[in-house]
Order: C-alpha cells, then sequence, then structure tokens
C-alpha cells in the first residue's frame, strides 16, 4: 500500500470561532458538551486566544501559555533533534502524509502547523519489523526559545516498530505529532517528557489505526513547568486495538496534563485507556480528561478507561474527569473509572505489619502502583530509567 499525499484544503476546515454577539442572537445555540464535536481548523485566525474559561482550557494555567498563543514564527534553534536510527527511515520534506488524518482543535496546534512547515518524517517500511527501538531526543535550547513543531510517524501495512520522542532541556513548545498506522501494523509511540523545570510544553497527537493494526501511546511526564500532552487516537478499521497508557509525577509548582480521546469508529475495536500519576509538594496539578467514543458503526466494540492518583503530600491538587459516549447498543463491552486518594492504610499496616519501616513500606506502596505502566513499555533500559526516576522523586519526599 502506497500512502497518498494530502494537502489540507477548504474542506478539512471548519471554524472555530464563535461571534458571543451571535450566540445571544440564536437562541437554538448549544454550546460544545463533547469532545467529538469540537471544532478543528488549520488557520489560527479561527481560533480566539484562551481565557481559561472555555471546557478544553479551564483546568489550564493559560497565562504561563502566552508564548505559544502568539502568530509569530518561533525560534529556529528553539530545539534540536537528534536522530538514533536508521538512516533510510528518516524522510523529511515533501512526498509524505501530512495532514491526511491530523486537524488542529486549539489555538496552539493551528500556530504549530502553519509556523512548523513540514518536519521530521519517520517511516517505517511495509513488512518490516524493527527489533530497537527508533529514539529522538528533542532538547530545548532554554525557557526565552519559543519553537513549533512538527513529527509524522508513519507505519506502513504489517510493520512493527517502536518510537521513542525523548524531551529535555528547556523552552516554550508547541508541538504536532500526526500518527498512521497502516493495515496490519504494530506500532508503540512513547513520548517521554524530562524537561527542566521552566520548560512549558503544549502538544497535540492525533493516530489513527487501519484495519487489524495496533497502536500502543504512552505519555510519561516527570519534567516541565506546564506540560500539556493531549493524545488523540481513532480505530478507524475494522479489528483495530488502540491502548492509551500515561504516568505521571507532579513536583511542587508543576502543571501536568493530558486530556485523552479515544474515537472507536470502526467494527470490533478493542481500546484500552489506563493513566497513572503521583503528586507531591504545594501547588503540584495534575489533570486528566477523558473522553471515550463509540460510534454507531463500532459494533463488537470492547473499550475502557480509568485514572489513578496517588496524591503524597498537602497542597497537591488533581483533577480527573472521564466521559463516555455509546452511539450503539451492539457492544462487548465499555467502561469508565476515576479514583483520586492518598495511601492505603490497610497496604500500609499490612507491610508494617511483617517488619518492614514506614517509609520503606510507602515507597514500595508507591513503586507498586506506578510500576505497572513503566512495565508495559516493553523496553527494559528506559523501564530502568524510569523506576529509578521514580525512587529519586520518592527520595525528595522523604528527605
Amino acid at each position: 500500500m502506497t500512502a497518498q499525499t494530502t494537502t489540507p484544503t477548504a474542506s478539512h476546515y471548519s471554524s472555530a470561532h464563535v461571534d458571543p454577539a451571535a450566540q445571544v442572537a440564536d437562541a437554538g445555540f448549544v454550546p460544545v458538551q463533547t469532545r467529538s464535536e469540537r471544532p478543528h481548523s488549520f488557520e489560527p485566525s479561527d481560533f480566539d486566544a484562551p481565557t481559561g474559561r472555555e471546557v478544553n482550557w479551564k483546568h489550564t494555567p493559560v497565562a504561563k501559555l502566552a508564548g505559544l498563543l502568539s502568530d509569530e514564527p518561533g525560534d529556529p534553534d528553539a530545539v534540536t533533534y537528534g536522530l538514533d536510527a536508521v538512516e533510510a527511515l528518516l524522510q523529511p520534506g515533501e512526498g509524505d502524509a501530512y495532514g491526511e488524518f491530523f486537524r488542529p482543535e486549539d489555538l496552539p496546534s493551528a500556530l504549530a502547523w502553519k509556523h512548523a512547515a513540514r518536519g521530521l518524517h519517520i517511516r517505517v517500511p511495509a513488512e518490516a519489523e524493527l527489533g530497537e527501538p527508533i529514539l529522538v531526543p528533542i532538547e530545548g535550547a532554554g525557557a526565552d526559545k519559543r519553537g513549533f513543531g512538527q513529527i509524522l510517524i508513519e507505519a506502513q501495512p504489517h510493520s512493527r516498530a517502536t518510537v521513542v520522542l525523548d524531551h529535555s532541556g528547556s523552552a516554550q513548545y508547541a508541538q504536532n505529532v500526526e500518527i498512521v498506522v497502516r493495515d496490519g501494523a504494530s506500532l508503540t509511540v512513547i513520548s517521554l517528557q524530562r524537561w527542566d523545570d521552566d520548560a512549558v510544553h503544549a502538544a497535540a497527537h492525533q493516530a489513527t489505526v487501519g484495519a487489524d493494526a495496533t497502536l500502543k501511546h504512552f505519555v510519561i511526564s516527570f519534567g516541565g513547568g506546564v506540560v500539556r500532552v493531549n493524545p488523540s487516537l481513532e480505530l478507524t478499521g475494522a479489528g483495530s486495538e488502540g491502548y492509551m497508557y500515561g504516568l505521571s509525577y507532579a513536583d511542587a509548582g508543576q502543571h501536568l496534563e493530558s486530556q485523552v480521546y479515544l474515537h472507536h469508529k470502526g467494527p470490533h475495536t478493542k481500546g484500552d485507556v489506563l493513566y497513572k500519576g503521583a503528586l507531591q509538594g504545594e501547588s503540584a496539578h495534575s489533570v486528566w480528561i477523558g473522553d471515550v467514543l463509540i460510534g454507531p458503526d463500532a459494533t463488537g466494540t470492547d473499550s475502557y478507561e480509568a485514572n489513578r492518583n496517588l496524591v503524597l503530600t498537602e497542597g497537591a491538587r488533581a483533577d480527573s474527569i472521564p466521559n463516555l459516549e455509546i452511539e450503539t447498543g451492539d457492544i462487548v463491552g465499555a467502561g469508565h473509572a476515576s479514583a483520586t486518594g492518598r495511601f492505603d492504610d490497610e497496604q500500609l499496616f499490612y507491610l508494617q505489619a511483617r517488619g518492614i519501616t514506614e517509609e520503606e513500606a510507602r515507597r514500595l506502596v508507591v513503586l507498586g502502583f506506578l510500576s505497572d505502566i513503566v512495565q508495559r513499555l516493553g523496553i527494559p533500559a528506559l523501564e530502568e530509567e524510569l523506576l529509578a526516576a521514580i525512587e529519586a522523586e520518592l527520595a525528595e519526599v522523604d528527605a
């Protein structure tokens, strides 16, 4: 199967700007209530600057994103890409599939589309099975630098690969990641946010999964002042599967956010969403909003989403909002859940009753809680790094 190049046209656009006066004049006006109803546009001018009152911005510190809301070109050296991959797989430039599926749904994403133009294109050839992950280090040049980026990851039919986007350093960075998984392919995409404390990162990940194909998508956020990574996954083809996993560890003053959207569109699709977070320190804040839509043609769907948060200290806050829309009655199953709390006293008592100190018992509980996500990565070296990072975070609590 050969990828078709598509250039966005007017038919891709839907206006996002709403005139307040027109709202009053139109007695039948109904505000956007669900993720599936949000407007999309490639034109930044179609989006008003967010005020923090909008449904998709009300939990976000909008003022701290000011640098990513201005329609001015970014600094060309704001971020640099290092590539530890087979050169034949990296194909920037013309003849790609940019815009085949991706449609911006907020202002930073539309600005990234405009100012980043075509970016890095990672295409995994048909039938290829890559034993080692494709590692893409992305390093910020400083908190005073603002930049825009676009990445296209395309798995051709019946290929297998893992791509790791590893963010570090500092910058103000708006990023679009378009993911296309062709029929029969199996792709894992891992986005690591290990920024410095003064970094600001707003990213939109949008993926489409073909027939009998599988995508595993991870968002792992440990660093950054404000990190907002919003993944959207559409299970388009019959028998497609999508697994969306997330892990965050918010420290004092950090805001770590993900608004997750899973759209079951084709029949007999399977989806699983699980995000876990830990929070410690004054004003540590995490936000998770999960939306699942089971469309009218998604018969035989099996879907579940859950978010779990563990608050380790006073002054930390976790916002968690699961949503589920079902437009067909012919499904295998669907559900959602959310829970936020402190340590389970029974677990601590059980461990302490067996001679384990309270400090060690707390460490074991947190590691057990978060390692569930880490162990799903399938990359032993990276799993060890992340478990060590969790241990380092826990050491700060005990200090």
